[in-house]
């Protein structure tokens, strides 16, 4: 009787020390009033509170959101639009910002879960003219990248790609600036980042380099070119992970 207890107790054990599969969702650019026919933000509003709902069906660990909340900073319809859509998402929700929020204050975040690091960082400052403030945010992420060297899995989020198609590609809007991609490109490559999250181009698409997963998500609210309003499906198993665009 007593073995069998022990045995019971170390299956528990090996159970709860197992990695854990899990769900994620990357959203991106809601951006509330691009494009939008009303005035009162209606359609990129709808698309978002529909996003939430579909959401909140899957059930994810967490949710998110790579920049370009809405479409113009400060905006008082716009902000409480967005808010109220959040806040419509039963899931943590953790986000960065874009090019059309701004620098904000919170532009960065930090979190572990089930073993996997979630790192996000402010593609505005790799883009922007601030060198100090840009340098700071590298060391930190450096710092970040270090101690989640035992994590099973390290996921970045941004608003802008690193690059869209082929890591020497010319600089142009939609990516990151030559010198500064290969200075990003070869400290992710150090630290063993498995995938990239971004946004920013309102298509989805996806593409490799030395191994790193690079996904751009479409778009939550307007879409443009051959882009799909919807979001990212990541699904974490104990032996990979899987990432599926899921339209509206």
């Amino acid at each position: 009787m007593k073995r069998i207890t022990i045995l019971i107790l170390a299956s528990a054990i090996l159970a709860s020390c197992s990695p854990a599969e899990f769900t994620f969702i990357q959203m991106s650019d809601p951006q509330i009033g691009f494009l939008d026919p009303r005035e009162d933000c209606g359609v990129t509003d709808s698309l978002f509170r529909r996003a939430a709902e579909r959401a909140n069906g899957i059930g994810p660990e967490c949710v998110i959101i790579t920049g370009d909340l809405v479409n113009v900073a400060g905006d008082a319809l716009q902000d409480s639009l967005y808010r109220a859509g959040r806040g419509r998402i039963e899931a943590p929700v953790y986000e960065v910002p874009g090019n059309h929020d701004g620098r904000t204050p919170d532009g960065r975040f930090s979190f572990r879960r089930h073993g996997c690091a979630f790192i996000g960082i402010d593609s505005n400052l790799i883009k922007g003219q601030d060198a100090a403030a840009e340098r700071e945010q590298l060391e930190w992420l450096r710092a970040e990248m270090q101690s989640a060297g035992r994590c099973r899995y390290r996921f970045v989020f941004l608003h802008c790609p690193v690059f869209l198609e082929a890591a020497d590609e010319p600089e142009q809007y939609f990516n990151f600036p030559v010198d500064k991609r290969r200075q990003y490109l070869e400290l992710l490559h150090d630290y063993s980042v498995d995938a990239v999250f971004a946004g920013h181009t309102h298509m989805d698409s996806t593409a490799e380099w030395e191994g790193i997963r690079f996904y751009v998500a479409g778009p939550v609210g307007t879409p443009l070119g051959r882009g799909r309003s919807g979001f990212n499906v990541v699904k974490v198993r104990n032996d990979g992970f899987d990432v599926e665009f899921l339209p509206l």
